[in-house]
């Protein structure tokens, strides 16, 4: 990853990111952990850097470290409104977990009732 791209994905730095995507920068490049931008924001709870992202085209379902994706992330961060972003933007609610005790074999939705989320629930749940 890009080190003025991570800095502005730090900072949350929405111009300093739509100028970098402007000139060329990857949106779904990796951090040394697997992760891309947008799962990272999504844990920060960035909604402004989230948006911006999706919008742009980022990668909704990139797994990482325990097939953790960007809503899972974001649920795990009880981050309502980038949940509801994730899902309305079309992110896939079916992906599952693996690895880690409480993550694995979980959905988002899965994830969500284990918290006591039911706002995050009712979210994600198809309609």
């Amino acid at each position: 990853m890009n080190p003025d791209w991570a800095d502005g994905l730090r900072r949350g730095d929405t111009e300093t990111l739509e100028r970098l995507l402007n000139a060329g920068a990857d949106i779904n490049a990796l951090d040394r952990h697997g992760q891309t931008s947008l799962m990272r924001a999504a844990r920060d709870g960035q909604l402004n850097v989230v948006r911006l992202l999706v919008n742009r085209g980022a990668a909704l379902d990139h797994c990482a470290k325990y097939r953790l994706t960007a809503l899972m992330l974001a649920v795990i961060g009880g981050h309502s409104a980038i949940v509801k972003l994730l899902v309305d933007a079309g992110a896939d609610t079916t992906l599952r977990g693996s690895g880690a005790p409480g993550f694995h074999g979980r959905t988002a939705l899965e994830l969500a009732a284990a918290a006591g989320r039911h706002d995050l629930e009712e979210l994600i749940r198809p309609m």
